[in-house]
């Protein structure tokens, strides 16, 4: 049985694990931090219908579907807080299941959990130093506490910061900062969102004057949030380090008070032990190299989207489970891979453009921002009457795990060229 060393714990790792060991390979997941110190990142994420159909092949969608909820409808609102216009999220499973939201934390916990009540072995306190060739033909990795570990194939599932991808390939580019910077938070106080005439199950943006803000009401009534403000230069590590959940909300309350809508009713409202504080936001540029003979890379640290995509995670389940089916069925390892890379990269690339393009709106600022948000509603209500369809190549994108790697590299959808 082929072993592989999965570097990295938080979503991607333990959905390629699980993918492998139903391959018939033998994962082990390694993650830098201990375990409870990797679970403190992030605020909240949205699963896509083509992920939750990626996921039921390894019969874990239900990862998703029983720790979060639906949020099948979008609506848009502009800072004067007039309703622009509603439109569903993505496309709908033929069982009728919808795109979910879902906290961070709770689906690293759950996807974890679920890895290791399926037998998955986790190492934690690993950090990737290096990783290099075994005479055998397979690879040894080293961590920063001295250890080492042999396999056959080792997988950087290590996100946007990949130390894996610097080892494949030390000229690799690093990550592109979006001009914006992210903050989120809950609101624990129930009895808000029906003070405040909210919808629950509906995930509300509004463009405002200073920043894009964006909200959903949970099945329990408690309000989740985010913010996307611009910023020519990325937060410093000083300022994200010492500035605190309270001084993070002042601020951001007086960039929503010049909108007449809930916005900076809800960031007051945010406790400071719910407050997710300021983040910079960043894409990969195009990586040129995924992969050696026996070292490959997945999720962010080959293709990190913009949030603003709703496809981060969705795209990360692909990868896991188009891997899983190559390193099943192809000749070799090497070949594998490349298999993989074939499969992958047109698709992934392609959404990655389209979340650069939907950020590029939220980043202008001055004359720029006024713009958008004087044409943003035309457009808007104009892409509502032709509904998902033309984000079909996206959501629609659909794999079986009984098609063979060793077929024609088409024997998986791969995305259409974009259209002019």
């Amino acid at each position: 049985m082929k072993r592989a060393l999965i570097i990295g714990g938080g979503i991607a790792g333990p959905v390629t694990a699980m993918a492998l060991q139903q391959a018939g390979l033998e994962p082990i997941v390694c993650e830098a931090y201990q375990e409870a110190a990797a679970e403190q990142i992030g605020a909240y994420l949205t699963v896509a219908v083509n992920g939750l159909s990626a996921l039921t092949l390894l019969d874990a969608e239900h990862v998703v579907t029983d720790t979060g909820h639906p949020t099948g409808t979008l609506s848009f609102s502009t800072s004067a807080g007039k309703h622009i216009v509603d439109m569903p999220i993505g496309g709908t499973l033929p069982d009728g299941t919808t795109t979910h939201s879902i906290k961070r934390r709770n689906l690293y916990r759950a996807f974890n959990a679920e890895a290791a009540q399926r037998g998955v072995r986790y190492e934690y306190g690993k950090r990737l130093v290096d990783a290099t060739p075994t005479p055998d033909g397979g690879v040894s990795a080293r961590f920063a506490d001295g250890s080492t570990i042999d396999a056959d194939v080792l997988i950087g599932a290590d996100g946007i910061r990949s130390r894996t991808r610097e080892i494949i390939d030390p000229t690799a580019p690093d990550a592109h900062y979006l001009g914006i910077y992210g903050l989120g938070g809950f609101v624990t106080n129930r009895a808000l969102y029906a003070e405040l005439g909210l919808r629950p199950g509906v995930y509300s943006m509004i463009f405002g004057k200073k920043a894009f803000f964006g909200y959903l009401v949970a099945p329990d009534g408690e309000i989740w949030w985010f913010a996307n403000v611009p910023r020519a230069n990325e937060l410093s590590r000083e300022e994200l380090a010492s500035t605190t959940p309270a001084q993070w909300r002042d601020q951001l309350v007086d960039l929503l008070l010049v909108d007449h809508t809930p916005a900076a009713r809800i960031v007051g409202a945010t406790p400071d032990h719910t407050f997710v504080p300021g983040f910079n936001q960043y894409d990969m540029p195009t990586v040129r190299t995924w992969h050696n003979d026996n070292m490959v890379i997945v999720g962010d640290a080959a293709h990190a989207v913009a949030s603003s995509s709703g496809q981060g995670v969705s795209i990360a389940v692909e990868d896991a489970v188009t891997l899983a089916i190559c390193l099943r069925d192809a000749p070799d390892t090497a070949a594998a891979l490349a298999e993989y890379e074939a499969r992958r990269r047109d698709r992934v690339e392609r959404v990655v453009r389209h979340g650069a393009e939907t950020s590029g709106d939220k980043a202008s600022n001055g004359f720029g921002r006024l713009l958008v948000r004087l044409l943003t509603p035309y457009f808007l209500k104009k892409a509502a009457k032709t509904g998902v369809a033309p984000l079909s190549w996206m959501y629609d994108y659909r794999i079986s795990w009984d098609d063979r790697a060793q077929s024609a590299t088409t024997s998986l959808p791969v995305a259409p060229p974009d259209s002019m």
